[in-house]
């Protein structure tokens, strides 16, 4: 049976809302763009697995070709798109449209249509011809958790030695990107009476403290660079401080929120021991005061792939461009732990992705179906 067109397609995943968030409020399942692309994979000869991570949100792990351990391509991309903006669409989120040589919808650019692309690759070969095997990843919640990832890293794969990523960047291969923290620091006083600051222990003055050691430390961070990306060091913002409540009373409580972009070569655990040390460094001079340090997230490791690697070499020739770097994160490190070799590489711009009106041009879908092709034939035909 013939599968619909790539445009028909992405058509189908777009109307499947999918949306993840950390609040439960706009929490969405992913089982409707799952189950889809399971027909249309068992349809295409894959077999086909789905595996549970949470109650109602599944990852998809789709086999096509002869077992081989340690052999074969994996394809993976998130089913999983963001909230939208209510009244701030020019259309439905929900509907392809297509005009001015765009298809808009939630989800084309990042990244529902890499799924489509996969399958009008895959329809351009007879499965019969693998020599080894080619693997599709469809995973869930990448946009809030990452939590699908986290359990392919945990449990494996069938098999794979290479694995692509189809985020958008725009048909140039990506070989790095940073790591991200989102850190909660709290320091914790004891409330009282403004006109007598005995009575108490400030908060918010050793807050003071703390966020003048992490700017110092952010300082420090900065002298670490990596010219291969657009902003070449570990970045730490401070992103939100709440405390206190009323003039008149000594301020009891006081928290901040800060986000931390990583080069490769720091491990998340050594940063996380480290801002725990500034902080409770900051706090000697205030000896009343106490801290409390934790994750927003569980954070996503930088990921690097050698610039000599295979995988990095071939999908520079078929692109004609260089692998870069990119500052948003995806779910490589996870893949790369399995000991895949492994890159990013999408059609449509991360530029339009997160936005109302986000789309995918369609100058773009032709050409990257003949780079997924050639990937397959490369890792799985020759």
């Amino acid at each position: 049976m013939a599968l619909p067109t790539p445009i028909e397609m992405i058509a189908a995943l777009v109307g499947e809302p999918s949306v993840s968030s950390a609040d439960p409020r706009f929490d969405q399942s992913n089982r409707g763009v799952v189950n889809q692309l399971a027909q249309w994979l068992d349809e295409a000869g894959f077999e086909v697995t789905l595996q549970a991570v949470t109650k109602n949100k599944v990852n998809l792990i789709a086999t096509l070709g002869p077992a081989a351990a340690g052999e074969g391509l994996v394809l993976s991309g998130h089913t999983d798109t963001v909230p939208f903006d209510e009244g701030q669409w020019s259309q439905d989120p929900f509907r392809l449209t297509q005009r001015d040589g765009r298809l808009y919808g939630l989800g084309t650019a990042d990244m529902k249509s890499f799924f489509a692309l996969i399958l009008a690759a895959v329809q351009e070969i007879l499965p019969r011809r693998l020599k080894r095997p080619l693997v599709v990843l469809a995973t869930a919640d990448e946009e809030s958790t990452m939590d699908g990832a986290r359990l392919l890293a945990d449990t494996g794969l069938p098999a794979g030695r290479f694995a692509v990523i189809g985020e958008p960047t725009d048909l140039k291969p990506v070989r790095m990107h940073k790591g991200v923290l989102m850190e909660s620091v709290e320091v914790i006083g004891r409330s009282g009476h403004a006109s007598n600051p005995a009575l108490g222990a400030n908060a918010l003055e050793g807050m003071t403290s703390v966020l003048q050691a992490l700017l110092g430390w952010r300082d420090e961070l900065s002298q670490d660079q990596n010219p291969d990306f657009e902003v070449p060091f570990p970045t730490l913002n401070l992103g939100a401080i709440h405390g206190g409540d009323s003039p008149n009373r000594i301020c009891g409580h006081c928290r901040t929120y800060l986000d931390l972009r990583l080069l490769p070569g720091m491990p998340p655990d050594a940063v996380r021991s480290e801002l725990k040390r500034r902080v409770e460094t900051a706090l000697t001079v205030h000896p009343k005061l106490k801290s409390h340090v934790e994750s927003l997230f569980a954070g996503v490791p930088a990921f690097e792939t050698s610039a000599d690697a295979d995988l990095v070499r071939l999908c520079e020739t078929l692109t004609g461009q260089t692998a870069g770097a990119v500052a948003f994160a995806t779910e490589a490190p996870y893949l790369a732990a399995l000991g895949l070799e492994t890159i990013v590489l999408g059609a449509g711009s991360i530029d339009q992705a997160h936005q109302p009106d986000e789309y995918l041009s369609l100058h773009q879908i032709d050409p990257a179906i003949g780079i997924l092709r050639r990937l397959i034939e490369r890792h799985c035909l020759a």
